[in-house]
């Protein structure tokens, strides 16, 4: 299985990349796991002059390729002010640009969040849960992680052992949903 990590952060020591990074490992090491973070699609803050004058940036291309190519897309968004960070809109806005396609191409997701606090980025799960299938997006399940200090380890993962059992029994459904698609 082709799984794409995204991280919707920019931040270099990113709680949600390293979740993503965790979730992505727990799919078992027979899978081909490609991570990325928004720092690796850096462009202009889309704007219609600049797509007219110079056309949709060769990153927003790249990630489009990304997901066009991948059987599972883990998406893990940081949460500011509620939604979705900037860094992650505006490659979101640009990947939405190209002709002829929806963002997602119905790629199952599995979406997720962690936050220091106790509503675990609920604001922006439930803000692309919503928005998502307007783009072509198909959220299979949604993972919350609140408190990330208490619940995640740096170096271990997930340690919270409610949020393991969770996790698994999503990680099976979408394992299942690749079962299904192969026959």
């Amino acid at each position: 299985m082709k799984i794409l990590a995204l991280s919707g952060s920019n931040a270099e020591n990113s709680m949600n990349s390293i979740l993503v990074k965790y979730v992505a490992k727990q799919f078992g090491e027979n899978n081909e796991v490609e991570f990325f973070d928004m720092n690796d699609f850096e462009m202009p803050i889309y704007k219609h002059e600049i797509e007219v004058k110079s056309a949709v940036p060769a990153e927003a291309q790249k990630l489009a390729d990304k997901i066009d190519a991948s059987d599972v897309i883990l998406l893990s968004l940081p949460e500011h002010n509620g939604t979705y960070t900037t860094a992650f809109k505006n490659v979101f806005d640009w990947v939405s640009r190209i002709k002829d396609r929806t963002v997602w191409s119905e790629v199952p997701m599995l979406l997720m969040s962690t936050s220091p606090g106790a509503r675990g980025g609920a604001g922006v799960l439930e803000a692309a849960s919503k928005r998502f299938p307007f783009h072509g997006g198909n959220v299979v399940e949604t993972f919350s992680v609140p408190f990330y200090q208490d619940n995640i380890d740096k170096n271990e993962g997930l340690v919270n052992a409610d949020k393991i059992n969770e996790l698994k029994e999503k990680i099976a459904k979408i394992k299942q949903l690749e079962t299904i698609l192969e026959k």
